[in-house]
Order: structure tokens, then sequence, then C-alpha cells
């Protein structure tokens, strides 16, 4: 798995309109389909345990945590496991849920954590979940978040974790009655202890092979990416957390500043400078740049934006590149003003020539356009996801790393345009996406 994950929640508002994504598995896409009687009805104890209104749907999807779009525009209500975008609910129905990506949460790495809980404990995952749903709470240090503050005092979270059948409290019951029968001399006496050994064994199974209480439930919270306060990171080196994000933020440079360092996500060179600092990038060098076709991606990806801002209207649906270079060849001056394409194309003659760029003689924004994470670096999935913030125009790397900003900048588009950006992702990105990460951006999975 990935140190941080790919896949984050859309929007609500993109939710509402996403027929040419769902079609194209583009949002909600490889997602566990929940059909029979007995697994919708044990969801129905979770959402009551909750306090929520029973599903009526006789079919829904769910990802890993147990979120269900088709529930969400069921009950009005995206976020009915994130009711207050912290201490994340979650339901678990099968151990096969391990294998779904996470569609719709406010931290980044929720999915992370996600499976760590269910790789640590899938002796019991695997053992309830023949006869019980599990359920319960990511839970973390606040109630909600009003400030920085809030956020950097979330050091660790504890999954809180229950069973509809209670399955799991008459388990830790048997247990204990175990303990005593072995302890106590006379214990065997007992019938009616006894009896109830057997009564909660019919439920349990034999706790001696069936592993039913969860081993390990706290985790570390490390770098994220969270929606609070307009999107804000949090990345963890061993002398300092830096927090980028808009300075308008409650609590930003006022929260810890003795051990916290704030960066504006509006001001590029800092940004780019913290992350090369902290050996977070792949600066520009032939040895990764040209094997991987990364500087001509962003050259056509400036290129497809700047047609969309010039001719809004234009089907683009049969663009190749025979078209594309007609097209940059007849409109130099546009080019030339944006600046973008002639730079990539300089900076590819000049780590032809010698091998690298000279980072410091770029300008702040543009450095973005010609680096990727450092493939190995625990952060890489979060730094790419924080370059392509910076490199908007790049909406493949929106998808691949960013999914909240791709939703967002998808509800922008114009119906012509989804329709290009589906084409384009669908003959690069979902054609292969483990090759194309891989390549572009030297990650395995």
């Amino acid at each position: 798995m990935p140190s941080a994950p790919p896949i984050v929640a859309g929007s609500p508002a993109a939710a509402k309109k996403p027929d040419l994504l769902r079609d194209n598995e583009l949002i909600y896409g490889r997602l566990l389909a929940v059909d029979e009687p007995h697994l919708i009805e044990r969801y129905n104890k979770a959402l009551a345990a909750f306090g929520l209104e029973p599903t009526k749907l006789k079919s829904f999807q769910i990802d890993r945590t147990g979120f269900s779009p088709e529930i969400a525009e069921e009950c009005g209500d995206y976020d009915y496991l994130d009711p207050n975008e912290v201490n994340r609910r979650f339901i678990i129905l099968t151990p096969s849920q391990i294998d779904l990506p996470v569609v719709h949460t406010a931290f980044s790495n929720t999915s992370q954590l996600m499976f760590e809980f269910m790789s640590k404990n899938q002796r019991a995952i695997d053992a309830l979940t023949i006869k019980d749903v599990i359920y319960g709470e990511i839970e973390d240090s606040v109630p909600k978040v009003n400030d920085i503050e809030d956020l950097l005092s979330i050091n660790q979270v504890e999954f809180k974790v229950l069973s509809a059948e209670d399955v799991l409290g008459k388990a830790a019951e048997l247990g204990k009655l175990v303990d005593r029968l072995k302890q106590e001399p006379d214990a065997w006496r007992d019938n009616d202890m006894l009896q109830r050994m057997v009564d909660l064994a019919k439920v349990c199974g034999d706790i001696r092979e069936n592993a039913l209480v969860p081993d390990q439930v706290i985790f570390r919270h490390n770098a994220y990416w969270t929606s609070h306060f307009g999107g804000l990171y949090v990345f963890v080196d061993p002398d300092m957390t830096t927090v980028i994000c808009d300075p308008a933020a409650p609590g930003f440079r006022r929260s810890r500043p003795w051990q916290v360092s704030y960066l504006s996500i509006n001001d590029a060179d800092k940004v780019f400078r913290f992350l090369a600092a902290t050996g977070r990038l792949d600066l520009p060098r032939a040895s990764w740049i040209e094997a991987s076709g990364y500087l001509e991606h962003r050259a056509e990806m400036v290129v497809r934006a700047l047609i969309r801002d010039a001719e809004p209207s234009r089907n683009l649906t049969d663009v190749d590149k025979v078209w594309l270079q007609t097209w940059i060849q007849r409109n130099a001056d546009l080019i030339a003003s944006d600046g973008n394409f002639p730079f990539l194309n300089g900076a590819k003659r000049e780590i032809a020539q010698f091998g690298h760029l000279k980072i410091e003689d770029v300008s702040p924004r543009q450095r973005f356009l010609v680096v990727r994470a450092k493939p190995e670096h625990p952060d890489a999935w979060l730094t790419n996801q924080l370059i392509s913030d910076f490199v908007p125009q790049d909406f493949v790397s929106r998808y691949v790393f960013n999914k909240p900003g791709f939703y967002k900048d998808y509800d922008g588009f114009s119906d012509a345009w989804r329709s290009h950006v589906v084409d384009v992702l669908k003959t690069t990105y979902l054609k292969d996406k483990v090759a194309f990460r891989a390549r572009l951006y030297g990650l395995t999975d």
C-alpha cells in the first residue's frame, strides 16, 4: 500500500452531478455492492446504533469505511459517517473492504488508518463478520475542529469498536469465565456459570481458536491533508511540524509557534523551498526526467488548458498530437505570453545538455511544473497532492493525487471540457493506473 492514499472524497457538489464521472468509474469506482438481505440488515443495525434511519434500498455500494454514496443521497447527507468531519465512523460488513478505496473523507490519511486497522486485526475481523457487523469511530482527542490547534492536538487515533449483536462483549465475558474456571478450584461446580459459558460459546465459538477481540486499536496520526479551513496540509519532521494553508485559517502562526512552522499556500517560493529542503522532491534531473516523459506530459496539459480558455466551446473529442502542434503554431503569441510551454521546452533542452536544470533560476510557480515527489519518501502521495495545487492545468495529476481539488475543478468545467477531461483520463490513467503512476511519478503500489 502507498504510504498516503490517492483516493479521497469528492465534494457533495460534485456528487450531485456525477453521471459522466460515474459512468466511467471516475467517481465512486471500485466499490463493493451490498445486495444480500442479511448484510443490508446488519448495515441497518449499525446505522441505528449511530442514531440514523435505516436504508430502504435493496442494493447499494460501500467503500473501505462503509460509506455508501447511494445511502448518502437517500438521507441527503454526505457526512452521515463523518458528522463533524472528525472522529470518523466506520461500518465493516466483510474483510474484503480492505481492498476498496475511501471515497469520502475530511482527512487524507483515513484510508491508510483503516488499512492498518484491518491489517493488524485481520483474524478478529474475519471471525466477527461471519456472524455480525463491526462498527464504531476512529476517535481522536477533539470532538470538533475550530482552529489549527485542534488539528495539531491530534497525535494518535483509537478505533472504538462495537458489534451489533455484541459478539465482542460476549467474547470478552466468555474469556473472563474461562479464566475463572482455570483459576478457581470449585468453579466447575457452578452450573449457572457453565450454562452461561455454553450459551456464550454458541455465539462466539471457541475463543481459543477464534480471535474475536481486535489486538491493535491505537495508531499514529502522521502527515495528512484535511478539508478543514479550505484545505490544510500537515507535514511532520523529527524537529518540526509544518502547516501549509491559507493564512486566514484560525490559529495560523498562533498555535504552538515554538514547534510549528507556518507557510502560506499562496507563497510558492517558501512552499517549494520547504519541500526541497526536507528531501520530499525529485528535482529535475535527466536520470528520471528523460525516461518518464514527465515534461512532455506537463507541456501537453499546459496547452490543453490554454485551448480550453481560448476556445471554450471547441469540441476536443478527436484531438491528437498533430492537431495540438498545429494549434500551438497558430497561437504562438498566446503560447509566448503564457510562458509555460516555452519554459518546459527550454527545460527539456537544458536537461538533455547538462543532465539537470538550475532550479534556482526558475520562477517559483514554474518550479512545480518540473518536479515530482521523491517516490521513496513516506509522504510521496501527499507531496504530489500539494504539487498539484500549484499546477491546476494538469488535471490528470489532480485526479490521481488530489481528488478533492479535481472534483472542485470539475464542478466549474463546461460540458465540452468535462467530456474531454473524461476522455483523456480514460485513455491515459485509467488504461493502466499502476504503469502510469510508475512511469510518470516513479511510484509502485
